[in-house]
């Protein structure tokens, strides 16, 4: 109540004529979300509360901040233009932030706290510091020349990295530095996570500290056999030709081993892994009390995975339990070991929902901790002290996010405790020992507002309150903020799909407006969430569009009834759903059915490609960015889960699954748009369409940028990009 009618006070305080939204300032500074804050940790001695934060004159490069929980204060801890003026990376990081996502930032992307809660672990530009939580300005630099994936060992006596595909550790009670591996160069790697296990598999290290400092783990990989793929990354003022290993669909992955360091001895002992080479190593983990290495191993194929414990003492091994489908098999990152019992937790869709589950340390099951009509999205924190397990869910509602409280004896398997209150958003980062957490949460109206929670959801008090009033950088805009609306229709087998939808400024419903379809579709992904939203699709709905987005089959956060289905048929079944959400909106008496485009990115161009293949009729226009278009040139994890074979086993999967079967359909105006330096969907993607296209002789617009990457994540590239997709539509179907 205080905050609505705070707002209601702003709203009165503004100026009668609000500024109209622009790509210009969407994409300028400070951004339009306020003052956000990425990657959260809770100090372990729970005193503070650190986060990473976009300058004022730049949103993109980020600083290191501090909020005290004794004073209540909020201070920039680190600046990181002090630390480095000018940054330079190396490419093999510019490839990592591919990866991860994070390749349109700069200064601080990542950081961790020493167990005594007294020092930080800064990298930045390939230079890594540790700097005291007290006095940050004596931060000292302890390694340097391309450093990856620093860590704090689990007891704090050591440092560790990756350097020149080598593993290191400094002992900081002597400062000395010791690499523990040699032999990594050109094709052989050792403490790293391999493409398509950072792309496809969330695998973002590749070693693993005991928790008692006594060994690393540490995959070895040698990726000799993986074709080279040979690319042209064409540039304004070059061209740079890039030999990449990367295994498409159906190619040789690399060969992955299993390793056990002492960080003191250096002295090796490999794992058994087995004695077949072509698997996944998906994650790896330690005991609680540090005797068992535990590692999870995945069939080609994907139908199988095993979790294995491993004696640190002798190296004998026994299965602790097998997951299996007839499709896939999902991975996740909810193996959580207990302290205070022989047990551990596991999270599985073997009843098709996911849900949580205690085994003890022999693999035996002791109990649900989860079921019922519904399933959660992961485990946020474990309070052994309490006996709950906190989750994030959406129980409640499909588009949204809540987290809840499970016993750990079971006890309330199927009646969760809801801790966060507000229907939309949250996201929360608990402490270590769960007795408080930061919640995260938004809505279509409320930017991002951060707030300190005890486990009862009681409130500590704001961090980041970014409460949309006055002074807030979207107070110029705020009146011409357009509600979401969100709905169901039913698939062709009757299952619900989400949509979301906004209708244009001054809607009159006896008018008829154009639409603005947004798709993605593909797997492992959800667009219809109730929280704030991407400020292009506000501009689009300001320009007079209604914007429209659905959540087909295959989409995530749903059961595997919903999700299987498009198991070697991929754009089958995802294209009848957005084909019904199209029929839908030409049945409402305020949509123009003659004025309907879409647009998508990556698996969304893919979507774009196939659905005006398929309902060209129905479809004024579509936008394709970045799209696959032949499933055997993406790469081996990804393709062949979902195709569920290589193009030599199942040829007519990958044709069926595919662009060029379906072309001749494509009938609607076309633009493409692609980077010129794609790593992740090559732009052979593209110029094997466009010469599809051109045989078919079906006429097209064509964008390209130079140098750009997947995501085309430049400012100015988003800038322009945005404002092509835009005056596409108007060119089309007005606005």
């Amino acid at each position: 109540m205080r905050f609505s009618l705070c707002l209601i006070a702003a709203l009165l305080a503004a100026p009668a004529f609000a500024e109209r939204l622009t790509l210009d300032r969407i994409q300028a500074d400070p951004a339009l979300s306020g003052p956000g804050v990425r990657n959260l940790r809770v100090s372990p001695d729970g005193e503070h509360i650190t986060f990473l934060r976009g300058r004022e004159d730049n949103q993109f490069q980020l600083d290191l901040w501090e909020f005290n929980m004794k004073d209540k204060t909020t201070h920039r801890l680190v600046d990181s233009k002090l630390l480095v003026p000018n940054e330079s990376i190396s490419l093999e990081e510019k490839a990592r932030r591919e990866r991860a996502r994070t390749a349109s930032l700069s200064g601080i992307l990542n950081y961790s706290w020493s167990p005594d809660g007294k020092q930080l672990l800064v990298p930045i530009a390939g230079d890594l510091y540790l700097v005291e939580a007290a006095h940050p300005e004596k931060a000292r630099k302890v390694a340097s020349g391309n450093v990856a994936d620093p860590k704090i060992s689990p007891k704090g006596r050591y440092v560790s990295f990756v350097r020149n595909q080598n593993l290191v550790v400094i002992d900081l009670t002597t400062g000395a530095e010791k690499q523990l591996t040699t032999d990594g160069q050109g094709t052989v790697h050792n403490g790293e996570a391999e493409f398509v296990a950072q792309e496809e598999m969330g695998q973002r290290t590749g070693y693993y500290w005991a928790p008692d400092d006594s060994a690393i783990a540490y995959k070895r990989f040698d990726e000799a056999q993986v074709p080279v793929a040979r690319r042209f990354e064409i540039f304004a003022d070059r061209t740079d030709v890039v030999e990449q290993r990367y295994p498409a669909a159906g190619d040789p992955n690399v060969v992955a081993e299993l390793f056990i360091v002492s960080p003191t001895t250096g002295v090796q002992r490999k794992v058994d892994i087995g004695a077949d080479k072509d698997i996944y190593l998906v994650r790896a983990d330690w005991s609680a009390d540090s005797k068992h290495l535990v590692y999870q191993r995945q069939t080609r194929d994907q139908k199988r995975l095993d979790l294995i414990a491993v004696d640190a003492a002798t190296l004998a091994q026994r299965t602790l339990l097998t997951e299996t489908s007839k499709t896939w098999v999902s991975i996740h990152d909810d193996l959580r070991f207990l302290k205070n019992q022989n047990a551990f937790l596991w999270s599985s869709e073997r009843t098709g929902r996911n849900h949580l589950y205690l085994y003890d340390m022999n693999g035996k099951l002791l109990r649900a901790v989860s079921s019922g009509d519904w399933g959660i999205d992961a485990v946020q924190a474990v309070d052994e002290k309490t006996g709950r397990v906190f989750v994030a869910s959406n129980r409640d509602n499909v588009v949204d996010k809540q987290i809840y409280a499970l016993a750990l004896d079971g006890s309330t398997a199927n009646k969760p405790t809801r801790i966060t209150k507000a229907d939309g958003w949250h996201d929360a980062a608990f402490s270590r020992n769960g007795e408080v957490f930061v919640d995260t949460f938004s809505d279509p109206s409320t930017p991002p507002q951060v707030s300190i929670r005890r486990p009862d959801g009681s409130m500590v008090g704001w961090l980041e309150h970014n409460e949309l009033n006055a002074s807030h950088p979207y107070a110029k805009y705020k009146a011409d903020l357009l509600p979401t609306e969100y709905g169901t229709l039913k698939a062709n087998d009757g299952q619900a799909l989400y949509y979301s939808m906004i209708k244009p400024a001054n809607f009159d419903a006896t008018k008829k407006y154009p639409v603005f379809l947004y798709t993605y579709g593909g797997p492992h992904a959800q667009q219809v969430q109730r929280k704030w939203d991407n400020q292009f699709y506000q501009y689009m709905a300001q320009q007079g569009f209604i914007v429209f987005r659905l959540d087909n089959r295959g989409s995530s956060r749903r059961e595997r009834q919903f999700t299987d289905v498009i198991y070697k048929e991929l754009g089958k079944h995802e294209v009848e759903d957005q084909v019904a959400g199209i029929d839908w909106l030409a049945k409402q008496s305020f949509v123009d059915a003659k004025r309907i485009g879409v647009f998508g990115w990556s698996y969304g161009g893919f979507m774009t490609l196939r659905l005006l293949s398929a309902a060209s009729d129905k479809i004024a226009m579509g936008v394709a960015v970045a799209p696959v278009t032949d499933w055997s040139l993406y790469d081996t994890h990804y393709t062949e889960q979902f195709v569920g074979a290589t193009p030599k086993s199942d040829p007519k999967a990958y044709e069926n699954s595919g662009v060029f079967t379906h072309l001749d359909g494509l009938k609607s105006p076309l633009l493409l748009v692609h980077g010129m330096a794609d790593d992740n969907v090559l732009f052979t993607n593209t110029t094997k369409l466009i010469d599809g296209l051109v045989n078919r002789n079906i006429k097209f617009d064509l964008m390209t940028y130079p140098g750009a990457k997947h995501g085309i994540s430049s400012r100015a590239g988003q800038r322009h990009v945005y404002g092509t997709i835009e005056a596409f539509f108007k060119k089309h179907i007005g606005g």
